[in-house]
């Protein structure tokens, strides 16, 4: 218990040290030119946003779904190794099975076409 308040007293004494450096140091005053995205003093010819492509977003999103899948795989080999092996083969297999028919419905359906 003791260590706690200890703990508790140098995070409260280092906040309240930080809280008044922070307010003895000098403010810094922004001008409307510093604080413009353009600070090269040239004004914007178009549109600082470009379009985004949707399809590209779709492609990213399939990549983390299976980038995430693949990582769940990796345990089974240590898992087939502690456990029953004969119990493990079979739940990798399905699974494998269900991202491999994944693929081949986003395969079908067009989703890994990049230009139309």
């Amino acid at each position: 218990m003791t260590t706690i308040i200890f703990l508790f007293t140098i995070t409260i004494a280092v906040a309240i040290v930080l809280g008044l450096a922070a307010h003895a140091l000098p403010n810094r005053a922004s001008d409307s030119e510093k604080s413009s995205p353009y600070e090269c003093g040239f004004d914007p010819l178009n549109s600082a946003r470009l379009p985004f492509s949707f399809r590209f977003f779709l492609v990213a999103i399939l990549f983390l779904l299976f980038d995430l899948e693949i990582a769940l795989l990796f345990p089974l080999p240590a898992a087939s190794l502690i456990t029953n092996p004969s119990a493990s083969v079979p739940i990798s297999l399905i699974f494998m099975l269900i991202l491999t028919l994944g693929l081949i419905f986003e395969w079908v359906n067009g989703g890994l076409e990049w230009a139309e």
